[in-house]
């Protein structure tokens, strides 16, 4: 496998296709990745997680990460200079349970409309209070209850709002294998903690209508599954995958509906929840990083991308020969994007709400990171070949704004446009950051009429 990007020379210098009006260019964060000043919040589960031995590969914490807590002002300034729309970040739920925590986020958010900066906060990015428990349904409730209470105190200032933030990734990684907090190893008994945050995502819908909300989505992470061979284990395997990754997310939210042999295993009154977890959306938001190559299980326990695969299972994911990969060793596939995109039109035709990128990025070391540049250039123009095949794309934000704890990798993997030394807390905008930032003044010039 050819094991770093292949550098296409060209990628820092010609000029992106242009992108319809009004589309949205932005770069995301998570609140537990960057904020830091942990002494201010309650407890999450992520910092019961870090504190176990073995659980973190550099055994680091995010106790300070970025410091963006005191520093917010300057990583605005940065996105002021980068020319982005819109931010999106995380509201964390331990802070909003500490006092005066929801002062930090009034903070903010009048610093971002004073930088001329579209708010899209992002209401539920993994870091639960340590207190609570996906696997009991009366989270979703209390999660309701505090959607409630940030909309009700930045509702004016913020129009567009995302509930939660990859429901797949948090029940496999955190609750089926092990590998994330909160550390559970349940395999399929974490089914429920799928069906509880959709229905905390449709009650946080309902939460943010009733404060007056109008422009409501949620992030999924979603990639094609492509099958091992054509063999007719690897095909079964493949197609369950992708039920499991993919289906199991966005069938309940666009189609009102569970696949076919999940809904017997969900629990509670699952008729009377899906009404809710398919409340209207006004844009579904796709975090894309690669496809997934799968094959009948092999009988053996493998490390893959960083995650433990358990022998259990009734696939194995295999690696994408062939193509270039990141320092994460993750597959680069520009055309993924597309074929996902294509085929998410296909699959939902008029229940797919319009699409925002909501993550696509790269770990790579390096200021001078070319490799993001023709990653990023890449994705950005598999992203216009969707919107020319007539999907109905919004924008595209690019993760991440900074270097920052990576969950389970700690410090150990860099996906920020602007490097950050943790010892110093010293941002260094990297060469993708001016790429981007000329990507964007390009487009804007490009709507601009002549004369």
């Amino acid at each position: 496998m050819i094991r770093r990007m292949a550098i296409d020379e060209r990628a820092a210098t010609r000029p992106v296709p242009r992108f319809p009006d009004g589309f949205l260019w932005g770069v995301s964060t998570s609140a537990h990745q960057i904020e830091g000043a942990a002494e201010l919040r309650e407890r999450s589960v992520w910092d019961a997680f870090t504190a176990e031995p073995g659980r973190v590969k550099d055994a680091s914490t995010a106790e300070v990460a970025c410091d963006h807590y005191h520093r917010y002002r300057e990583d605005v300034a940065l996105l002021a200079g980068l020319g982005v729309d819109a931010y999106r970040f995380s509201i964390s739920w331990p802070r909003v349970n500490s006092p005066q925590g929801l002062d930090f986020y009034d903070r903010l958010v009048d610093e971002l409309c004073a930088a001329g900066v579209r708010p899209v906060p992002t209401l539920f990015h993994w870091d639960l209070p340590v207190a609570l428990d996906w696997l009991e349904r009366d989270t979703a409730a209390r999660f309701a209850a505090h959607v409630s209470r940030v909309a009700d105190r930045l509702g004016d200032r913020v129009g567009t709002w995302i509930t939660l933030n990859e429901p797949a990734e948090h029940t496999l990684l955190g609750h089926a294998l092990g590998t994330h907090a909160p550390g559970r190893r349940l395999l399929f008994d974490a089914l429920p903690v799928a069906h509880h945050q959709l229905l905390a995502h449709g009650l946080a819908v309902r939460a943010l209508r009733a404060a007056g909300a109008t422009d409501i989505g949620i992030t999924n992470s979603h990639g094609p599954t492509w099958p091992a061979s054509r063999e007719q284990a690897d095909v079964e395997a493949a197609d369950f995958y992708d039920l499991l990754l993919n289906r199991l997310f966005a069938d309940p939210l666009l189609l009102g509906r569970y696949p076919d042999g999940i809904e017997a295993l969900m629990p509670g009154d699952v008729e009377a929840d899906l009404k809710v977890i398919a409340e209207p959306l006004d844009f579904y938001g796709v975090n894309y990083y690669a496809p997934t190559r799968v094959g009948a299980p092999q009988g053996t326990e493998i490390e893959f991308g960083g995650i433990t695969m358990p022998a259990e299972l009734p696939f194995s994911v295999r690696d994408i020969e062939g193509v270039p990969t990141t320092d994460f060793g993750w597959p680069v596939v520009p055309e993924g994007l597309t074929e996902l995109l294509t085929g998410f039109r296909d699959r939902y035709g008029d229940r797919l709400p319009p699409v925002v990128i909501t993550e696509n990025g790269c770990s790579y070391e390096g200021v001078d990171d070319q490799e993001r540049i023709a990653y990023l250039d890449g994705h950005v123009r598999a992203l216009h070949r969707a919107v020319e095949a007539g999907v109905d794309v919004r924008g595209y934000f690019v993760w991440s704004l900074l270097d920052n704890f990576e969950w389970a990798e700690g410090y150990a993997r860099r996906f920020g446009l602007v490097h950050v030394d943790f010892a110093t807390q010293r941002r260094t905008p990297k060469a993708s950051y001016r790429w981007f930032r000329d990507l964007l003044r390009a487009q804007r010039q490009a709507r601009t009429p002549a004369g």
